[in-house]
């Protein structure tokens, strides 16, 4: 089994911590780490052999795109994002998953081409060190205001 479908089968028996809401076509969780605050993922629902956009049919991709969007779209609103990034990669996990990195200025420090750039520019054990893990209280926290914002929109 994969990362992703152990993610989605605590949800299901209420023990990931992470999870914020379930939609249509995936799972809300906040990442485990936190270097862009507000980091998010969206869990297509489905695994199997649906591990590119175009194995969907049309309408699960597009409702699934438009979740995804929505999702976007609460966690700039959530966590102030100057600029949202997107990534649907897949040869860790080949499960369908989104990363949402809401932006901002300096949030790369010095890396990338003058502090500015893609996050994969920020050094990958800076950004998963487990310095970025937020407490048991700023999760509570973080969990609320991207549900509020997703409430407001669905």
């Amino acid at each position: 089994m994969c990362l992703i479908c152990d993610r989605i089968d605590q949800i299901k028996r209420g023990e990931n911590p992470y999870f914020v809401r379930e939609l249509d076509t995936g799972y809300v969780v906040i990442g485990d780490n936190q270097h862009f605050h507000g980091y998010t993922l969206f869990l297509y629902k489905h695994h199997e052999d649906k591990t590119e956009l175009f194995h969907l049919d049309r309408a699960e991709k597009l409702k699934f795109l438009e979740e995804m969007s929505l999702v976007a779209q609460a966690v700039s609103k959530a966590f102030g994002a100057e600029k949202m990034n997107y990534e649907l990669l897949g040869m860790g996990d080949a499960h369908l998953h989104w990363h949402l990195y809401p932006r901002v200025t300096g949030d790369i420090g010095h890396y990338g081409n003058n502090g500015k750039g893609p996050v994969w520019w920020y050094p990958m054990e800076k950004m998963y060190s487990d310095d970025n893990r937020p407490t048991e209280h700023e999760l509570s926290e973080m969990k609320q205001k991207l549900l509020t914002e997703l409430n407001k929109l669905l």
